[in-house]
């Protein structure tokens, strides 16, 4: 059997604006790690790319008198521009508004639904625009979002939508991370992790009533899939999960995932 490809990524951006310093560390942090499993005689997959179906994205796009469409074409070209003045060596930069990534992410979202991993339900609660994130009440305090790194107003959501049965695998998540104690790093960072899951977990809504930007999911027009659950699935469309079995295995999983602080670890880890 071939040696496994090292595989690491970068979070994949948000292009609501132009790169700043954060991205350039995390990139430039992966790109060393590359280099350094290249020098040694590693195949690498290096992948870096940009969130573009987000709801924070649509609205920048229409304060600005474009489509959205139209605003992530305009912007992504600066991030490139951005890792090639950098001499950042990625191999491949993925695009969540891609042909390849829209069909994984509709067979995922049709197989989970298959199989009784989604169901519809409606959903209450509070909803933050700039984290992308839904919110318990208890953790709303004043009207913001209680991320920190953010505290803008959150908005009240009351629709109908699909969920993942995502408390179904709180023992597992437990039992995986316990069993593989360098899966979460920093430390600090893994026992927020673990506090968060032993919480309990909530089954997480999946999708977003349509506006008019977004992966529709599959036979239901009215609605898109939450850019959450549509971004994470980066990291298999970059690998070649349906598009090259051979790559895929070789492949997958990830060596190294690096990702942002606070909210951005929750969602990646759970």
């Amino acid at each position: 059997m071939a040696e496994k490809v090292f595989y690491i990524t970068t979070p994949i951006y948000y292009v609501n604006d132009v790169p700043h310093i954060g991205n350039a560390s995390t990139t430039i942090a992966a790109d060393v790690v590359a280099r350094l499993k290249r020098l040694q005689g590693r195949r690498v997959l290096s992948v870096t790319g940009t969130d573009e179906n987000a709801i924070k994205v649509a609205e920048t796009a229409q304060a600005q008198g474009m489509s959205p469409q139209e605003f992530v074409d305009s912007i992504v070209p600066s991030w490139i521009e951005a890792w090639k003045r950098m001499h950042i060596s990625y191999d491949v930069f993925i695009r969540t508004t891609e042909p390849r990534h829209r069909h994984v992410v509709e067979t995922v979202f049709t197989k989970l639904l298959e199989q009784g991993d989604i169901y519809k339900d409606i959903y209450k609660g509070w909803y933050c625009v700039s984290d992308e994130t839904f919110f318990r009440e208890t953790e709303v305090v004043n009207g913001l979002c209680p991320n920190p790194e953010c505290r803008r107003p959150v908005r009240w959501v009351e629709e109908e939508n699909y969920f993942f049965r995502l408390s179904a695998y709180q023992d597992r998540l437990l039992q995986y991370i316990e069993e593989h104690p360098d899966f979460l790093q920093p430390e600090f960072r893994k026992n927020e992790v673990i506090s968060f899951i032993k919480a309990g977990l909530r089954d997480a809504c999946v999708t977003r009533k349509a506006y008019g930007w977004g992966i529709l999911v599959p036979g239901d027009p009215d609605k898109v899939i939450y850019v959450w659950f549509d971004a994470l699935l980066n990291y298999i469309t970059a690998a070649g999960y349906l598009q090259d079995e051979k790559q895929f295995a070789e492949t997958w999983p990830a060596d190294i995932q690096l990702v942002g602080k606070d909210i951005f670890v929750r969602f990646h880890s759970t």
